[in-house]
């Protein structure tokens, strides 16, 4: 049994919440459910494993907020936190090498970085974007989720991290109509994510290039703030061709085209339509922004300060 506490947030996962929990609970000390009052089983299967603590919290607008209320709430007695999503789950390697590794991590190592694989109808997406590099295990007291709509990481606040070898699986079993809503769903806080690079509307004074995450995170941060200068619909089809020419993604067959067409131009391609929009009833005014996304979308900048 490890010194781990796990978190996973939770709203209607009754189709993941078994494979997640059943993969996790031999080796975590305690499991924390925090769900935001799904109306499906997914609380009535989390109830059948004595391990698992349930608590219920409105659901904030995003990850960030909730998984860090999560943090200064729970009742964490651990020395390690996971992060993990319901669609996720631990491969049998990984889970070996927490325990040979975990135990006698050094003192001054407070983050552990896996490689995520997407599983996308089945396949494993090997090319494209394979590996994604994200801290998700961290010395309790020594990390937080940065606040952020859109692509928010494990944020440590001193010491530094490591490595793993091995893989945990994002497996989503939704099919392509709700993969496609999320994603429709997911546009509007992109496009307020690269709004907030270009036009500063956060006014935050932490710099991305400052911030304890994984050094893919940070390259790929950097990279977003290069891709926010490109012209709009040109930037999303240039993403795509890199994605699927250079990077392989053709190699993966038609589910593989499926994958990187929607992920890759298609939902690119939503987003910059999201900002076209914007600025043409807002322009660059940054507080006529502000009050649009608030009275169209229901999003505030406020608690991104």
């Amino acid at each position: 049994m490890l010194d781990l506490s796990v978190i996973i947030l939770t709203y209607n996962e009754e189709i993941h919440i078994r494979r997640c929990l059943e993969k996790i609970t031999p080796i975590a000390k305690d499991i924390f459910i925090i769900d935001s009052f799904s109306t499906d089983r997914t609380l009535e299967i989390t109830k059948e494993y004595d391990k698992v603590k349930i608590l219920q919290h409105q659901w904030p607008g995003n990850q960030a907020t909730q998984f860090n209320w999560a943090l200064r709430y729970l009742n964490i007695q651990t020395q390690w936190v996971l992060r993990l999503d319901a669609d996720e789950y631990l491969l049998p390697e990984l889970i070996e090498e927490l325990q040979r590794k975990l135990p006698s991590m050094s003192e001054d190592v407070n983050g552990i970085i896996f490689n995520r694989r997407h599983i996308f109808m089945d396949k494993w997406m090997k090319r494209g974007i394979y590996p994604v590099k994200l801290l998700r295990v961290f010395r309790y007291g020594k990390g937080m989720c940065e606040q952020r709509l859109m692509d928010e990481h494990i944020q440590l606040t001193e010491g530094r991290a490591v490595e793993f070898d091995h893989d945990f699986c994002d497996h989503n079993l939704n099919n392509l109509s709700w993969f496609c809503h999320k994603h429709v769903n997911y546009a509007i806080r992109e496009a307020v994510d690269l709004l907030d690079i270009e036009l500063d509307l956060t006014g935050a004074a932490e710099s991305d290039e400052n911030k304890q995450i994984s050094k893919q995170a940070q390259k790929k941060r950097m990279k977003k703030h290069q891709y926010a200068k490109q012209p709009l619909f040109w930037r999303s089809f240039a993403y795509f061709c890199y994605r699927y020419f250079l990077k392989g993604a053709c190699l993966d067959g038609k589910i593989g085209f499926i994958w990187t067409f929607l992920q890759g131009w298609w939902y690119r391609t939503l987003v910059d339509a999201k900002i076209f929009e914007i600025k043409r009833i807002c322009g660059n005014d940054k507080d006529k922004i502000r009050s649009y996304l608030k009275a169209q979308y229901n999003i505030s900048l406020d608690c991104m300060n």
